[in-house]
């Protein structure tokens, strides 16, 4: 596992882009980049009412920069409560989301990187599964699919299909049931971060 997770946190420079920590100084953009590639209607997803009011976990908040510096790819992943397992404790998780990539940079390997990076330095923390909705042909390339999932809802109307999951740990979600809420640090530094979204 440790080979994999190496090579999923390393930087990436090939295609003209860099993938970094995001900053303070992403949040304008960024907001502008998922309003472009995503639409007025993001705010109103399930998934937002999760990460309403909340920060991304600790140092799993990730930009792409291309060679002037300009951001041109996001993605965040969000501390969430999965349910209860078998002896009524809560499972803690990963909410993936929103990934988006500049759609001049669509095509080019941008989206794969971010996703590897996420997903690397998830595992690299510990972190037992993430949970995202989404795409299934696409995400299912990086291991996540509809099982593990079956028996957890989102706090709002979603395609079943598309909510899925990635086990870091084996098993981690054998068991767990319930409603997804979100948990983790409040967004009392949500003006340096830029807004949720």
């Amino acid at each position: 596992m440790t080979a994999i997770v190496a090579e999923m946190c390393a930087a990436v420079s090939e295609g003209g882009f860099v993938i970094l920590p995001e900053t303070a100084d992403h949040g304008g953009a960024r907001e502008r980049l998922l309003d472009r590639a995503m639409g007025a209607g993001r705010r109103r997803k399930s998934s937002e009412k999760l990460r309403s009011g909340r920060l991304p976990s600790e140092g799993l908040a990730f930009a792409a920069a291309d060679p002037s510096g300009q951001l041109c790819g996001t993605v965040r992943l969000w501390d969430v409560m999965a349910g209860t397992d078998h002896d009524g404790r809560a499972v803690s998780a990963l909410l993936l989301g929103p990934l988006a990539v500049d759609p001049r940079w669509e095509g080019l390997g941008l989206g794969t990187a971010l996703m590897r990076r996420a997903i690397g330095e998830a595992a690299a923390r510990g972190h037992g599964a993430i949970l995202l909705v989404g795409d299934a042909c696409y995400y299912g390339r990086f291991g996540f699919h509809s099982e593990p999932a079956c028996m957890l809802a989102m706090p709002g109307p979603v395609e079943r299909e598309r909510f899925l999951a990635l086990e870091l740990a084996v098993g981690y979600l054998d068991g767990a049931s319930g409603v997804l809420t979100g948990c983790g640090r409040r967004s009392a530094e949500r003006a340096s971060m830029g807004k949720a979204a």
